[in-house]
């Protein structure tokens, strides 16, 4: 019976996430969007395309690495990355003013299913359990992501940088380069990454998030480009990101903190 009601209200839901266009005319939308999104992407683009007949092509990616990619001439109609990467494009003139917040995230930590959970619910638990870890794994600095310098910066702040900088097992970022797979494959015993994109991987269990006193909360935010060719198209897609129904999407993902 439960799972007769969670069908009906899932599919409340993707009715409620269809949005009507106005459109006249079928549109491929490039768009750029952080990998800390995906699997809520995956939900909601569906129910888009069948409502207004366009088709997203999607790249994911870290957001610096994906600011990087479009700062280097690869095209996209809308980019959604961590609001300060946005920023910096809206800032450059890549990116036309006014950006959409979408969500938001911030770095939890995972084991593999099934493993130890350790206590992390304070800074102190979470630095005896980082010292224990024979291994950790984060996004390697290089990758674009936002998490690095921020989790290298714990490290430091709770004075064990020294003990566990040799312990580190660096993840490139994107879909390809994911912490939670360093994670489930037995290479990192406890890693630590945004928490959706954490929650995505089924063979690792997120134990808890960073202390608030060492948190870093990212906002993911969306804007046009001002090279977009599909602009009218891509604005409906930000709306669709941004409507209310689409919160229960993001919740179910992480993406609501």
């Amino acid at each position: 019976m439960g799972k007769i009601v969670m069908r009906k209200f899932t599919i409340t839901i993707v009715a409620a996430l269809i949005v009507v266009t106005g459109s006249a005319q079928a549109a491929e939308i490039d768009a750029m969007i952080t990998t800390a999104m995906k699997a809520a992407i995956e939900e909601l683009a569906p129910p888009f395309e069948r409502a207004s007949g366009h088709t997203l092509r999607i790249t994911y990616g870290p957001s610096g690495g994906l600011a990087r990619r479009f700062n280097s001439g690869e095209g996209a109609d809308l980019i959604v990355v961590e609001s300060k990467v946005l920023d910096e494009l809206i800032r450059q003139g890549k990116v036309a003013p006014g950006r959409t917040d979408v969500a938001r995230t911030g770095i939890g930590i995972a084991v593999r299913k099934g493993a130890p959970r350790p206590d992390v619910s304070s800074p102190e638990a979470l630095k005896r359990a980082l010292l224990a870890a024979k291994s950790i794994g984060h996004t390697a600095p290089a990758g674009g992501g936002v998490t690095a310098a921020h989790i290298i910066g714990v490290f430091e702040k709770l004075g064990i940088a020294a003990e566990v900088t040799p312990k580190v097992k660096l993840a490139g970022g994107g879909p390809d380069g994911r912490v939670s797979v360093l994670v489930s494959s037995g290479e990192a015993e406890i890693g630590l990454q945004l928490a959706s994109e954490l929650m995505s991987n089924p063979e690792v269990e997120v134990i808890g998030m960073l202390p608030p006193e060492l948190q870093l909360i990212a906002i993911l935010s969306a804007g046009i480009t001002n090279g977009a060719k599909q602009m009218e198209p891509a604005k409906a897609f930000i709306r669709h990101l941004a409507a209310p129904e689409a919160m229960t999407i993001y919740k179910a993902k992480g993406l609501a903190l």
